[in-house]
């Protein structure tokens, strides 16, 4: 009987020692160093979210489809951060940097009620570069609108990423669950 009790109190301390701990990933790619313009026209670096937990994604401003609901879905997620009290960082890439200047990107951050103290629109390189960063750190897809379009063709994902810099997990940013899994999986880790 008292080996019975041994094991199960040693079995129960393994369980609650592995809860909350560890999240299911489904990704394991280094960011690139990078350092771009923000909405306020201030340099963000990868070495300034050293240390940090940080979701990102990539929209552009005048996207006509799957931004509008990517970006209100990120505005959810820093308002159940809020509430939560998890400190993350939000960084939405635009993948059309041409049109997307920091002028405008602060008047699309305006329209989504954006908290800029820790969630940043980011441009300020060119369309190759954000196009190459994007596939190689996020293996996400970026194509340049047909000839007849301004539409850039982009992934629809959220990506974690941890303090270490490694992009460790990726949702879909079109469901708004997403949004409760994010919290949940930030819970889990911080």
């Amino acid at each position: 009987m008292k080996r019975f009790q041994i094991l199960l109190l040693g079995s129960l301390v393994l369980f609650l020692a592995a809860c909350g701990e560890d999240i299911e990933t489904n990704m394991s790619e280094d960011v690139a160093d990078f350092e771009f313009t923000t909405q306020d026209n201030e340099a963000l670096s990868s070495d300034d979210l050293d240390g940090e937990w940080w979701v990102a994604d990539f929209v552009f401003t005048n996207c006509t489809t799957v931004c509008l609901t990517m970006t209100p879905n990120m505005s959810r997620l820093q308002s159940s951060l809020e509430e939560e009290g998890i400190d993350a960082q939000l960084v939405s890439f635009s993948v059309d940097p041409d049109y997307d200047t920091p002028e405008v990107l602060k008047e699309y951050a305006d329209e989504y009620d954006a908290d800029l103290s820790n969630w940043s629109f980011l441009t300020g390189y060119d369309f190759e570069t954000i196009k190459e960063f994007s596939i190689t750190s996020f293996r996400s897809m970026v194509a340049e609108p047909p000839s007849d379009s301004d539409q850039v063709t982009h992934g629809t994902s959220f990506f974690l990423i941890n303090p270490e810099g490694e992009v460790i997990k990726q949702y879909d940013g079109l469901d708004v669950n997403v949004v409760d899994l994010i919290v949940e999986d930030l819970q889990a880790v911080i």
